[in-house]
């Protein structure tokens, strides 16, 4: 059994089994509008991050390593063998690290809205953020992400889904958001990437600024089997703002791996 622990998780449909990962300060709900698309034909695992959610809350800081020994105690949990797994943002470096370790118990990954192969400018960038929410405090800096995260007409359509987004953010315990913000800046799979031989689905939004097009690109080229999709005009918070838009190519390659 794994050292990790256990995460609060929640289970929907049926089929292959499908583990969804979620980002920083966020939860399992993150994959609520695309899970209803996938769970006619999936079985989605969904989890709380350890801090996040109803999880329970260690002290941080917490380490890639501490997120994939919680994902393999919940696949342990279940007795699941084999599955696919999906993450976004941060959790799109925790699946191909789980798959790094576990690769014997991985169908497939999702790497949706992630980074590999910064460049010492993106990095800076990335590590700035979370400086500047060390030294100004998580709410002020929340404007800037804000405007990361989502296109100027879903903020203006949807209001209510940022301000939830926004809140869920600032209800996250602190140390916890810094430490898994400091895990995403500090995590560079380009190193490493390119063993990872499992089908693989990397996709982005056209305008994500911190998980470009240009990095995503790189992390599919350096995979054997990775498969690029870009989404027209999204940015970030791809999962919220349009998740119909996003289950088509996601389902289209999870139904290939039937095959």
């Amino acid at each position: 059994m794994s050292n990790g622990i256990e995460s609060a998780f929640s289970v929907e449909g049926s089929g292959p089994p499908l583990f969804l990962i979620h980002g920083i300060g966020a939860s399992r709900h993150s994959w609520d509008g695309l899970i209803g698309h996938l769970k006619h034909a999936f079985r989605c695992i969904s989890y709380d991050l350890r801090g996040h959610g109803k999880s329970p809350l260690p002290p941080p800081p917490y380490s890639l390593d501490d997120l994939v020994d919680d994902l393999e105690r919940l696949r342990a949990e279940l007795g699941i063998e084999h599955a696919h797994f999906a993450g976004h943002s941060l959790g799109g470096m925790i699946g191909p690290a789980y798959a790094r370790r576990y690769p014997e118990r991985v169908l497939s990954l999702g790497l949706y809205s992630t980074a590999a192969f910064r460049t010492e400018d993106d990095s800076a960038k990335v590590r700035g953020v979370v400086t500047a929410m060390r030294s100004k405090g998580i709410p002020p800096v929340l404007a800037t992400l804000k405007d990361r995260w989502f296109t100027p007409e879903f903020a203006t359509r949807c209001p209510e889904v940022i301000e939830r987004r926004m809140h869920q953010v600032i209800e996250t315990h602190a140390d916890v958001f810094l430490s898994v913000f400091d895990i995403y800046a500090e995590t560079e799979m380009a190193p490493w990437i390119g063993g990872v031989t499992h089908p693989s689905l990397v996709l982005t939004g056209e305008n994500d600024g911190g998980c470009n097009p240009r990095l995503n690109k790189l992390i599919a080229g350096a995979m054997p089997r990775g498969e690029l999709v870009v989404l027209p005009h999204l940015r970030h918070a791809i999962l919220l703002e349009a998740a119909g838009q996003v289950a088509v190519p996601v389902l289209a390659f999870l139904e290939k791996q039937r095959r």
